[in-house]
Parts: C-alpha cells; sequence; structure tokens
C-alpha cells in the first residue's frame, strides 16, 4: 500500500506509530447516537450508518453507503455528549462516484436537504482519496461544542450516484450535565410544607 509520505511532514510519525495512535484519534464514532442517526437519498436503508467505523477497518470495501435518486447524500449525526471536532476523513472510489465537496453544519437535529441551502458552518473541496489518507481539519473554535453534526455532500466528480466507503471523525467528546437543570427545576418549585420539617428538626435533633 502506497502512502506517499512525501506529501506532509507529519506522515513519517503516524508511520512509525503503526497507525495505532491515530486510529484511536478517530474513535468519535462510538460517541455517536446510531438509533437516531440518519442518511437521507441512501439506496440501501442503513447503509449510512456503515461508513462510520474504526480507523483500522476503513478499508472494508463491503461496507458502503451509495446514493439512490441523485449525487446528493445528507448525513444527521447526533452525539451522545458533547465533541470538539477536529477532522474528517472521507474515503471513496478513485472515480467519479468520490463526492467532490463537503459542508458542515452544527447543531441542526433533523436538517433536509432543503435546510442544507443555508450557509454552512464549514465548507471542503475534496480530492479522490480511495486510501482514506486525508484529513480535513475544522475551525476547531467553530466545532467546539457539537451535540449533532451534519454533512452533506453536495456532488460528486461526475457520476449518477455518489459512494462512500468510510467517514472518519477526529476529536475529544464529554458527557453532557443534563440532570443539572433536573436539579434546579425541582429547587425553583420546593413544596412550603418542606419549612415546616425544618422547625421541627432541631426539636428533635437529639435523637441522633
Amino acid at each position: 500500500m502506497a502512502h506517499g509520505h512525501g506529501r506532509c511532514c507529519c506522515c513519517g510519525e503516524e508511520a512509525a506509530a503503526v497507525g495505532g495512535d491515530r486510529g484511536a484519534a478517530w474513535g468519535l464514532y462510538l460517541r455517536i447516537d446510531r438509533q437516531r442517526l440518519q442518511c437521507l437519498n441512501e439506496l440501501r436503508e442503513g447503509s449510512g450508518a456503515l461508513v462510520f467505523r474504526a480507523w483500522e477497518e476503513r478499508g472494508d470495501r463491503a461496507q458502503f453507503v451509495e446514493s439512490d435518486d441523485d449525487e446528493e447524500l445528507l448525513f444527521n449525526i447526533p452525539f451522545t455528549g458533547n465533541v470538539k471536532l477536529k477532522g474528517v476523513i472521507v474515503m471513496g472510489e478513485d472515480d467519479g462516484t468520490h463526492p467532490a465537496e463537503m459542508r458542515l453544519f452544527k447543531n441542526i437535529p433533523h436538517m433536509s436537504f432543503d435546510d442544507a441551502a443555508r450557509e454552512p458552518d464549514q465548507m471542503f473541496s475534496l480530492n479522490r482519496d480511495p486510501m482514506g489518507e486525508l484529513e480535513y481539519p475544522t475551525k476547531i473554535a467553530r466545532f467546539s461544542n457539537v451535540y449533532h453534526l451534519s454533512i452533506h455532500f453536495p456532488k460528486n466528480f461526475g457520476a449518477e450516484t455518489t459512494k462512500i466507503f468510510y467517514i472518519g471523525l477526529k476529536g475529544e467528546w464529554t458527557e453532557a450535565h443534563r440532570h443539572e437543570v433536573t436539579i434546579c427545576n425541582y429547587e425553583a418549585s420546593a413544596n412550603p410544607a418542606d419549612h415546616k420539617l425544618e422547625q421541627i428538626t432541631p426539636q428533635t435533633h437529639f435523637i441522633s
């Protein structure tokens, strides 16, 4: 497998790590809420979820998603917490079915193709990447608190349909602390009867 290490200064370091460190960096697929993951315009239902897997398994050509009516694909990706997204890899065929453009949107659940007409948070022109080697770095400040990511592929390199084998997501995940809101709501609706107990407590304190 030829990697073309001369393209960047970091490739030698990654090769020395035998891919282990890099594979660990692309672990955000484990933080996707797969029950709510959507892929619009997929030819086979459920195939869109197959492209989010371990970096080491990106070469499995049996798992892919292909578009149906035209070349567009739209992924709605909910996470199980908050994510700081740092990079994306998109792996396809070395032909016209490879997506040519990627548009990222943050925190817009249930996006449709009509919604995708708006200005994206970041857009990339893609190169053909049949080996899953090219990383597209995000503007981290813009993607530092993401609970839902939408990825729109509006066009490819000239084929009637688009085919994607692997999408890698690199970044950091933190657990969402939603229980704090519940506590605030409980305190805001305190029962007046609770204050009567406070008056009784000092009288019975000697029992403890």
